[in-house]
């Protein structure tokens, strides 16, 4: 017989035995999770890992930082209009900084440079430049171009009369540094370009600025004064720029400070204090590294500064040291001249870097504690409009209107920082007949009705009425708003007082949040963007005419017709409407600009000696804090040509492992001073100082200069460069005179 298999259900014995077990495991598995869920309800709660942070879409990000300096010789230096402050040196170089932000929809850019401020002229030029590199990428509605407002950065670079009469004009070897080198970080910054973040951090320095015309702000209502703890904004607003994983690439930040601790004696090329606290935080940034090295890119912009100072001391008469006349800021016995304001160290060096420091330390805590990340879709808007005809209604009832520019009796009185040289006062409500004769004379008296637009305001220069050989002033004015996230950038044709600000950030985040968006937003203005225009105080202000109310050119209604102008690009903005805005009349682009700076001459040196020779060698040995200083016979830096990413200055250290000499300072360091003097008979020399900081470790250095002059072969001007190193010296702790 053959075997027969055991049944069941159509399953063999041993699947029966196997489907037996799955349901036992079944039923103990189903009474395990039915206890554990029991003991979840009626136990402790678990510990749970903890909620990981809501990642955002990261923007794209680029960060560049260009040299823009020109050549340190002959060309006034712009911000103080002293016909005697004419470059002869380099104290620190002049860089520019950009930030490009996309959020894979919109690009925005905003640079930051060291530059007294932007003129129309520089923008165009700069737009021309990138519309040809970069097509329509970048152009006048999403680039933003700022100036520091340093004083001692080279003129040169305007196309309006006014302030080419005070820089000798437009002078090309002054623009194209500026255009190259903002083109340039710019450039850099674009092919950086990756995804990163962005957090913001907000704090106050209470310690480094000072209204320098206190009388003008109490004259704002009472009732608005009392809203705020100062008399001048302290907010430091800081921008954290990181990759994907955080590492820092870039800061930006904003502080509302002149840039003019370095005073109108000064003749060396400077960044002043806001350079210098750029430099300090890229050097922390970018250890080992020169000046300008780096991918760290640390910007400083200029804020609503119109009626700020570093000048922390205050002023006094010169001649007396008892404080100036708070009225008009002026001396018993000298007048204005010799009412100064001065900043907290026992020079204008000192003072820079004490300012410099203290901006640097700030941001650089703000920066470590930032932890609010910027989220959101970016939006800029942009028009040009014609600042001499803006009608602005301020009730129900009543319009009100700009002027044809005019500068004020006061606007030839100077500030505290920098007083004028003739006897104008500030607070000058009436005109005087001895100038106002002067200038009937030389350019022609006020119309009737722009005297009677820019009332309390005496016009000294009715430039709105002058346009020989082209016109003074400009008509056409950009106005500018870009916003990242949760940050509004509020891009300002000129100087700003404090109260003006405020009542200017006040208007944009209402109109901002007045469709339910950028509910968490922070309202910055960037001073001396785009276009100078002088400055914006507030209608208040402009009744007691101290410097700055004699400076805002289009007349008492000036700021009203800003906040009108700004409220229609934050409410374009905030509907989503931007597309609608009118672009408005385009600025001129003048051709024919004159220049009053003569070519520079040829070089000579003295007999039986070379260019580049010492005339003035260096001791055999120095401390840490001591100075060394070195004279070379030189030629004219003018025939340098483009200076940029160059020097005219290294300090070397002698390295006993590789037996070389390695560069640790050049001209762009803070350590270092180079001064140009131009003697008679065409012989010029250059002085390098190097003050030798307390951290210099000890032993052999050497300080090299470079340089070019012309000479005549012939007819034609040939231009050779040089070279001249010191003697060598050492550097130790300390030492003994035998």
């Amino acid at each position: 017989m053959g075997s027969r298999k055991s049944v069941c259900c159509g399953l063999s014995a041993r699947e029966l035995i196997f489907a037996v077990l799955f349901v036992l495991m079944t039923a103990v598995s189903v009474t395990l999770i039915a206890l554990m869920a029991t003991e979840a309800h009626t136990g402790p709660s678990p510990t749970l890992p903890p909620t990981p942070e809501p990642q955002h879409t990261p923007y794209l990000i680029g960060v560049g930082r260009a040299d823009c300096t020109g050549p340190p010789a002959e060309i006034p230096l712009m911000g103080y209009a002293n016909p005697q402050q004419n470059a002869a040196g380099i104290h620190t170089r002049l860089f520019s900084r950009a930030f490009i932000i996309d959020d894979w929809r919109k690009r925005v850019v905003f640079v930051t440079a060291d530059v007294g401020m932007i003129s129309q002229r520089l923008r165009l030029e700069v737009l021309q430049a990138l519309k040809l590199k970069y097509g329509d990428l970048y152009g006048q509605d999403n680039v933003v171009l700022s100036g520091t407002h340093t004083h001692c950065g080279l003129g040169g670079y305007f196309q309006y009369t006014l302030f080419m009469m005070s820089s000798k004009g437009y002078i090309k070897a002054s623009v194209e540094p500026l255009v190259n080198g903002i083109v340039k970080s710019i450039d850099i910054a674009h092919s950086n370009m990756r995804p990163g973040r962005i957090y913001r951090s907000i704090g106050e320095l209470d310690d480094s600025s000072l209204n320098r015309s206190p009388h003008s702000y109490m004259n704002n209502p009472e009732d608005e004064r009392h809203r705020y703890k100062w008399n001048t904004d302290k907010q430091v607003v800081v921008l954290k720029f990181t990759d994907l994983d955080r590492d820092g690439i870039g800061m930006l930040s904003w502080f509302a400070v002149h840039a003019v601790s370095m005073n109108y004696t000064n003749l060396m090329v400077s960044s002043d204090n806001m350079g210098y606290a750029s430099y300090l935080l890229e050097q922390d940034k970018n250890p080992g590294e020169l000046p300008g090295q780096g991918g760290f890119v640390a910007g400083f912009s200029s804020s609503n500064l119109g009626d700020v100072s570093p000048n922390t001391k205050g002023p006094h008469c010169m001649n007396t040291g008892m404080p100036c006349d708070y009225l008009n800021s002026s001396c018993p016995d000298g007048g204005t001249k010799e009412c100064k304001a001065f900043g907290p160290g026992e020079d204008m060096f000192e003072s820079t870097r004490i300012i410099g420091e203290n901006i640097y330390k700030k941001a650089k805590e703000l920066y470590a504690n930032a932890a609010e990340e910027v989220t959101g879709l970016l939006h800029s808007a942009h028009q040009w409009v014609n600042m001499t005809d803006v009608t602005v209604q301020i009730n129900n009832t009543h319009t009100v209107r700009t002027c044809k520019p005019a500068l004020g009796h006061s606007f030839a009185a100077g500030t505290t920082d920098g007083g004028g040289d003739l006897n104008f006062t500030q607070g000058a409500v009436e005109g005087d007949p001895f100038w106002d004769g002067i200038r009937d004379a030389l350019v022609g008296e006020p119309s009737n009705e722009t005297q009677e637009c820019h009332y309390p305001k005496p016009i000294l220069f009715s430039t709105g009425e002058m346009n020989w050989p082209l016109p003074w002033h400009p008509q056409i004015v950009d106005v500018q708003i870009i916003t990242i996230g949760s940050v509004a950038i509020v891009a300002v044709p000129g100087e700003m007082t404090t109260m003006s600000g405020r009542r200017l950030r006040e208007a944009v985040k209402q109109e901002l949040q007045s469709e339910g968006a950028f509910k968490d937003v922070e309202v910055v203005i960037a001073g001396l963007s785009n276009i100078y225009t002088h400055y914006i105080t507030t209608f208040e202000e402009y009744q007691v005419q101290r410097y700055e109310g004699a400076s805002t050119i289009y007349g008492p209604h000036t700021l009203s017709a800003y906040l009108q102008q700004y409220r229609g690009l934050a409410r374009a903005i905030a509907q989503d409407r931007v597309s609608e805005l009118p672009v408005g009349p385009e600025p001129p682009f003048f051709e024919k600009l004159f220049n009053l700076l003569s070519a520079a001459t040829v070089d000579r040196k003295p007999e039986n000696s070379s260019f580049g020779d010492v005339l003035q060698q260096v001791y055999p040995v120095y401390r840490q804090g001591d100075v060394v200083s070195v004279t070379f016979v030189a030629g004219n830096p003018r025939h340098s040509g483009d200076i940029r990413d160059k020097t005219f200055v290294t300090v070397e250290l002698y390295d006993n492992r590789t037996s070389s000499w390695e560069v640790i300072y050049n001209d762009a360091s803070w350590e270092t001073r180079f001064q140009w003097l131009k003697g008679s008979n065409r012989e010029s020399n250059s002085t390098v100082e190097w003050h030798i900081p307390q951290t210099a470790p000890s032993g052999s250095y050497r300080i090299k200069h470079f340089g070019h002059y012309k000479q005549m072969k012939g007819l034609r001007p040939v231009i050779t460069p040089y070279e001249g190193t010191s003697d060598v010296f050492r550097v130790t702790k300390s030492f003994y005179y035998q």
